[in-house]
């Protein structure tokens, strides 16, 4: 009866405690969407480290590459990583610091992370693309703007971006009518 009374009581607390970082970082989550910065950070910094989620982590990479501080948001993004190797949004936001940076080849690798990790995600492919851009590499970049548009064919810069694609692989006519898609899109 005592073990009982004890094994209740501990659960309790674990519960209790477990709701409670749970409510945190559900607020901090809608506070980060209200562009509450300062209220995400205060949320997500009451909850123990060891019981972060990846999420949370992601939050707060983002409300310190928000402020500038974007080695630190890295390092965050990685906390996310360790948390859960399967978080495809920090693989994701890796390879945009990377891109800022100049460093495509590490840009690229975790833009496929992700994407092996989400593969219907279409900005990922775009970013993907556009770092093959930057490399010169055109029938990379065509594949991958491709699957972009495949998965959301109303987003303007895709079309445009492999409008100039398609020009630099010399196929002017598909260069001309991706285009006109880029000039239909932002017309409406």
């Amino acid at each position: 009866m005592k073990r009982f009374i004890l094994l209740t009581l501990v659960l309790t607390l674990f519960g209790t405690a477990y709701a409670k970082e749970n409510d945190f970082s559900k607020q901090a989550t809608a506070f980060y969407s209200d562009n509450n910065q300062q209220k995400t950070m205060e949320l997500i910094l009451q909850i123990n480290e060891s019981d972060r989620s990846a999420q949370d982590w992601l939050l707060l990479g983002n409300v310190l590459a928000d402020k500038g501080e974007i080695d630190n948001a890295v390092f965050m993004y990685r906390k996310a990583l360790a948390t859960d190797p399967k978080y495809y949004r920090a693989y994701y936001n890796i390879g945009n610091y990377h891109m800022t940076k100049g460093q495509y080849v590490l840009a690229i690798e975790n833009y496929k992370k992700a994407s092996k990790l989400k593969s219907d995600n279409p900005y990922i492919f775009y970013n993907l693309a556009c770092a093959y851009i930057k490399q010169n590499d055109y029938k990379k970049a065509r594949a991958n703007l491709n699957k972009a548009i495949m998965y959301k064919s109303n987003i303007p810069d895709f079309h445009y971006n492999l409008a100039y694609v398609y020009k630099k692989l010399g196929k002017d006519k598909l260069a001309e009518t991706y285009f006109d898609n880029y000039t239909k899109l932002i017309e409406n």
